[in-house]
């Protein structure tokens, strides 16, 4: 096996005293989303806005001296080790910066699969960001954000740990501030295949250019994917009616995340998501979660620095 290859573990014991460190990777949820155009290169123009949760999973790291990266445990499912996104960023890291340290990965998952909440990206970017602050690499948010983008269009917001509106495939990105919110959250189960989406002809990709101020007045709320998700996904389908239903006497009604299957309402408070999340149909995989005002991604690492 070649320096630096990735391999997989069956050692599953990670904890703390076998000198593994914990690291937050946040899920996010884009709180509306316009396709606006097609690029010459192939790919579609977005306007989203990227809303960072304070729930997600946790990477664990240990430095390895040997610069082998191995991750433990499962990988995703039909994902083959070389390609998962954790090995791929530590390799994009370990190779940017030259250094001769290797590492153990291991995650512990929370945010599901196919549901566009951002498991793979955010995790690509925590290991990023932890393995240049755990092997001294220095790079800065800016480099890691370069190499985050070759990994995935939704890393970059990840690597940078702020809420932002965003333009282009999703890497030019503006910070914005977003109110404290609570979010009711459900996963229909349905793996959705971004590809296959933005291939569909009833997607629309010509709408108008949303602003900022018009997302704020909550007239650009829409999300491009939900009419052809739940025309397509009956579960997907299924799920919004229940969150309408569950709303019916509130102003807050239910949307898509990303180009996943995933659907939330938005709650000004806690209490309102709790009360919603107990009027759901029993057989929905659903949970809440608070709107972070940063990354607990960045908290940790000022941590790490101190």
């Amino acid at each position: 096996m070649s320096n630096g290859e990735a391999r997989a573990s069956d050692d599953d014991s990670v904890d703390a005293s076998g000198g593994w460190s914990s690291w937050p990777a946040p899920a996010k949820l884009n709180l509306f989303l316009r396709i606006v155009g097609r690029r010459d290169d192939g790919y579609h123009d977005l306007q989203t806005v990227f809303r960072l949760l304070e729930w997600g999973d946790t990477i664990r790291l240990r430095v390895r001296d040997d610069g082998r990266i191995v991750r433990h445990g499962p990988s995703a499912a039909g994902v083959a080790e070389a390609d998962d996104l954790t090995v791929r960023a530590a390799q994009a890291l370990r190779n940017a910066a030259n250094v001769a340290q290797g590492a153990d990965i291991a995650i512990e998952k929370r945010i599901p699969s196919g549901g566009g909440f951002g498991g793979g990206s955010s995790d690509a970017a925590t290991v990023l960001r932890a393995l240049d602050a755990l092997w001294g690499c220095g790079l800065g948010e800016d480099r890691l954000a370069e190499l985050g983008l070759r990994l995935g269009a939704d890393v970059p917001v990840f690597v940078r740990g702020r809420n932002a509106w965003a333009e282009g495939r999703g890497e030019r990105l503006t910070p914005i501030d977003l109110p404290p919110a609570w979010y009711l959250l459900v996963d229909p189960g349905v793996h959705a295949a971004t590809a296959a989406l933005f291939r569909a002809p009833e997607l629309t990709r010509n709408a108008p250019a949303a602003t900022i101020a018009s997302f704020v007045s909550g007239a650009a709320l829409e999300n491009a994917f939900e009419p052809v998700l739940r025309r397509r996904e009956p579960a997907v389908d299924a799920a919004f009616a229940a969150l309408t239903q569950v709303c019916r006497s509130t102003a807050a009604r239910p949307r898509l995340t990303g180009s996943g299957s995933g659907c939330f309402v938005e709650f000004a408070d806690r209490e309102s998501a709790e009360r919603a999340l107990d009027r759901l149909p029993t057989g929905l995989t659903a949970w809440i979660a608070a709107g972070a005002a940063r990354s607990p991604l960045l908290e940790a690492l000022e941590t790490f620095g101190s």
